[in-house]
């Protein structure tokens, strides 16, 4: 129901081939394993609704749990490291690195280009762009097209030729060779090039020896097709469109604000504790159950008060059901560095609208996400912690923008939590 899974490309899942082009000498490589968010709405209850009977959990435990799962030393082994002869846009220090293997007459390859180009240039510190060749035979000037781009990097144009063919494919795409060759000439002169000297190095062994490596190296791995997206070191096969890419940058940039263990018990739970969120909508004030939930209290205080939950957006919405936030990333898929059990008690149930409960992905999986119900959730029951109700300002909850991210496409920017601060009493 609720997903905060701790790996950073879990819930953005969908077959590369489905929108690739593909080589059929290739075999699959190996890929990281995705949870998809469920999007289901739990369906009304008419009548009385039935109480699910469950029995109360014992005190929370908690464990470490980075946003980042480790690298697979087998499957990082299969990609040739990077090195100063491979084309980079970016520094080498940059915190995310895309590399892809592409085919410059792949179309899809072509519909990536101004996402990652757009990536780089709304986050040039934190973004580097590796370009590999993986010229496929069922596209005719795929080799050509290559040469090309190589000659151009002769004179230190790689990335502007490149550019350049993509902008143009649909020109050049139904070309003979002979006549490509012509193109890519002129292309040469309008890029500011020594055309006399691109022509000798479009057919030079040189150029033709670097995209033919780059073939063979696609194929020893067993890449299925282009664009093939390797994020960090890791195989992607998720959306590729920019606010999925620009999601996951945003979750690696979260990982240096995690913390490095689990928080302290700093609460008292014969006290009481209110929560007022202050919103782009209005305040919210939560009164928060320590007695009964007191890890999740004393969490969810604890991250309050260290900052985390500032200038966040209520990144899932859903009228009628339920408004999530408590991921910095705003993908949801964020979490605080640590993870913590379910706190269920049979006393405290998803019986009306404003109980502010523990999101999770699994009862051990409790991080910094929670939600507030919208209306009754009985099926909700004994799956996730309740730890508060709202006492004022459930108006603004129901004002929150609808905001759904399983739905895909563009998505309204969504309301903020500019500040929770936290009252003892």
């Amino acid at each position: 129901m609720f997903t905060r899974k701790a790996v950073i490309f879990a819930g953005l899942v969908l077959s590369l081939l489905l929108s690739a082009c593909s080589g059929a000498a290739a075999t699959p490589a190996a890929s990281i394993a995705k949870e998809p968010i469920p999007t289901e709405t739990p369906a009304p209850v008419e009548g009385e609704p039935t109480l699910v009977p469950f029995t109360a959990s014992g005190p929370a435990t908690c464990t470490v749990q980075s946003v980042l799962p480790e690298l697979d030393p087998t499957q990082q082994a299969m990609f040739p490291a990077i090195t100063e002869k491979d084309h980079r846009l970016g520094e080498a220090s940059a915190l995310v690195t895309f590399m892809e293997y592409s085919d410059l007459q792949c179309p899809y390859c072509a519909q990536l280009e101004p996402v990652l180009t757009q990536l780089y240039q709304d986050y040039p510190e934190d973004v580097s762009l590796i370009f590999r060749h993986f010229p496929l035979s069922i596209h005719d000037k795929s080799v050509l097209a290559g040469q090309a781009a190589e000659a151009a990097a002769v004179q230190g144009k790689f990335f502007e030729m490149k550019d350049a063919l993509f902008a143009a494919q649909a020109e050049w795409g139904a070309l003979s060779a002979e006549e490509f060759s012509a193109y890519a000439k002129e292309k040469a002169k309008s890029l500011e090039l020594d055309v006399d000297q691109f022509a000798a190095d479009l057919e030079s062994d040189a150029v033709k020896a670097a995209v033919q490596q780059g073939l063979d190296e696609a194929m020893k791995i067993g890449i299925p097709g282009t664009p093939f997206l390797i994020i960090n070191g890791r195989p992607y096969q998720g959306p590729r469109d920019y606010n999925s890419l620009e999601a996951i940058l945003r979750l690696i940039r979260l990982g240096d604000r995690q913390f490095k263990e689990c928080p302290e018990m700093a609460i008292d739970p014969a006290k009481t504790y209110t929560a007022t969120f202050k919103t782009t909508q209005g305040d919210i004030v939560v009164e928060l159950f320590a007695k009964q939930a007191p890890f999740a209290v004393n969490s969810f205080v604890f991250l309050a008060e260290n900052g985390w939950f500032d200038d966040i957006i209520w990144h899932r919405v859903m009228p009628g059901f339920v408004a999530q936030a408590g991921d910095p990333s705003g993908s949801g898929y964020g979490g605080p560095g640590y993870a913590f059990s379910n706190e269920v008690t049979p006393e405290l149930r998803f019986d009306t609208a404003g109980i502010l409960g523990m999101a999770n992905a699994g009862p051990d999986s409790n991080g910094s996400q929670f939600f507030i119900t919208m209306a009754p959730q009985p099926a909700l029951d004994g799956q996730y912690t309740v730890f508060g109700k709202v006492i004022s300002g459930m108006d603004v909850v129901e004002k929150l923008t609808p905001r759904d991210p399983a739905a895909g496409g563009e998505l309204p920017a969504g309301d903020k939590i500019l500040t929770i601060s936290i009252t003892e009493q």
